[in-house]
């Protein structure tokens, strides 16, 4: 289409030639042209930085974690040491021969490629729905080789289902005896030490835990010819009670000795004192009544503590 010069300047008196009419009309339409290149090529030139900066950003993040943006490679490649994994939506890391610890557990079969994956989350890592949170503790048990839990940790039941799920025998008996020990230090324990003052029946030490006997025998031994032999079977009624009859062994020079001072004859009062100071040193509390009249502590017949 031709575009007049009466078109462009609104009056019929110019002077200008057609060719200077048409030159002018050429600007009038590409001048709003040329305004709009500066911001096409800002737009441009952001969105090039943005790629730069993502692929900077994968760069880094792939020399501090190489499995980091490719986990599921890494779950496949028998090569690879590390493994990412989805529990409940809780991002797990952990070295393939940790989680292959157990043969037959369901882990193991997982990175050994014995069992098949069947769902991975949005990042390709192997999903596992199951609780999140408490895998952790699953996690430890397969890194230490033991079951260790905080002293107020209240999902024993939730854990042993989870070692069920997992085909993790020894975690589940780890547990059993985990509750064990805890629930004989909630319960009350009982400390007697009876002594008769007669040869015959010595002192009698008895209390319903059996770690606190096992402490005082820690502390006893006996020696024979300068030979320890350790804590005299003789002495032991059960895993509760001990019981001191004499400290003479038929065998010329045996004696019982505390084991921090080897030249220390043990006596009834010596050994009596010992399980005194140990039961209040374990937080057992005094509930015999003392007389006075009857001197130290060590002169009473019967002594009761309680913890």
């Amino acid at each position: 289409m031709a575009v007049k010069g009466s078109d462009i300047v609104g009056s019929a008196h110019c002077s200008c030639t057609p060719c200077q009419h048409r030159s002018a009309a050429l600007l009038f339409v590409l001048r709003p042209l040329t305004r709009a290149l500066p911001t096409r090529s800002v737009r441009l030139g952001v969105r090039h930085g943005m790629e730069w900066n993502l692929r900077r950003m994968e760069s880094e993040l792939r020399q501090i974690n190489p499995d980091l943006l490719q986990p599921s490679k890494s779950f496949k490649k028998p090569s690879s040491g590390t493994i990412t994994i989805n529990v409940g939506g809780y991002l797990y890391a952990a070295q393939r021969h940790t989680l292959a610890k157990h043969p037959g557990s369901l882990l193991e079969e997982m990175v050994t490629g014995k069992k098949p994956v069947v769902h991975v989350d949005s990042m390709g890592n192997t999903f596992i729905d199951r609780d999140g949170p408490i895998f952790r503790h699953v996690l430890n048990f397969l890194r230490l080789g033991e079951l260790v839990l905080p002293d107020d940790f209240k999902e024993a039941g939730l854990l042993r289902r989870e070692a069920n799920f997992y085909r993790l025998s020894e975690l589940a008996q780890a547990l059993q005896n985990w509750e064990q020990q805890q629930a004989t230090q909630h319960e009350p324990a009982f400390l007697e030490v009876t002594d008769s003052h007669e040869r015959s029946h010595g002192l009698r030490v008895y209390c319903s835990d059996s770690t606190f006997i096992e402490k005082v025998k820690s502390r006893l031994v006996q020696i024979s010819k300068s030979r320890l032999d350790g804590f005299p079977e003789e002495f032991e009624v059960s895993s509760n009670i001990i019981q001191f009859r004499h400290f003479i062994k038929s065998e010329q020079g045996s004696r019982l000795v505390l084991k921090q001072d080897s030249t220390f004859l043990c006596t009834l009062e010596c050994l009596k004192l010992e399980a005194v100071m140990l039961a209040l040193r374990g937080g057992f509390r005094l509930l015999t009544s003392l007389d006075s009249s009857r001197g130290s502590v060590v002169q009473c017949e019967a002594l009761h503590f309680v913890k």
